[in-house]
């Protein structure tokens, strides 16, 4: 078994051979984030929303939660949706730099350390199969295999679909981007009934999307949902 791990990781360490990793904040070889520039992440403190996150200035739930409460437990994001947090979901999502996948959710799981989740089984956010076939992969999917490496956690795939092809939230408000993907997503089956079940996504703007995916999974008979994104707009 251990052979078997180095040979497939050959590839891998001939890319980084012929292509040295760079950070994306200042260029320099060596990792994708260097610690230097991981220290300037615009990470999200205490006060932010109780339910959906948006950074608050007094704890407590945001007017949009309290007018309509959100399905999903919680909602947690590490950083701030701008400047280096911003262009490495950008790079993992747009630029194909799937390699980023790993360092991103080794942050993650730090994060986790500190600001526990109740979780026994991590989900990626599923892309419609269109958008996959043009894409080619899912961002979401790749952090979180590596998360789910990094914490011991299996992750789930293929049972969570998301069956229309919604158009684009980029210019959608809170309630359009709620019909948007209102009854866009089906379990296949019942695999995650009694579960507690962690959603992964790279960025979170309303919640809609992690919300759409947790009233799917609780009618699937979930015991709890929560989303866990990199960055929040």
């Amino acid at each position: 078994m251990a052979l078997q791990t180095r040979l497939t990781q050959i590839p891998e360490i001939l890319l980084d051979l012929l292509f040295p990793s760079k950070c994306i904040g200042c260029g320099a070889e060596g990792e994708f984030i260097c610690s230097s520039c991981s220290e300037e992440l615009p990470r999200l403190e205490s006060p932010y929303c109780e339910s959906c996150g948006l950074p608050l200035e007094e704890e407590g739930a945001c007017p949009k939660c309290c007018n309509r409460p959100l399905e999903i437990d919680g909602i947690r994001s590490l950083f701030l949706h701008e400047n280096l947090a911003r262009d490495a979901v950008h790079a993992l999502k747009y630029n194909n730099l799937k390699s980023l996948a790993k360092p991103l959710a080794q942050l993650m799981a730090e994060y986790l350390e500190s600001n526990p989740l109740p979780a026994d089984i991590l989900l990626a956010i599923p892309m419609h199969s269109k958008r996959m076939r043009k894409r080619g992969y899912n961002q979401a999917h790749l952090l979180a295999e590596e998360l789910g490496r990094l914490m011991q956690l299996p992750v789930s795939r293929g049972t969570l679909i998301r069956t229309t092809d919604t158009p684009s939230q980029v210019s959608l408000g809170a309630e359009e981007r709620r019909k948007n993907v209102a009854g866009a997503f089906h379990c296949k089956n019942q695999a995650f009934a009694d579960k507690r079940m962690l959603l992964i996504d790279d960025v979170c703007t309303t919640g809609a999307t992690l919300n759409a995916c947790a009233i799917t999974l609780k009618e699937a008979g979930a015991a709890s949902v929560w989303g866990l994104t990199l960055s929040r707009e």
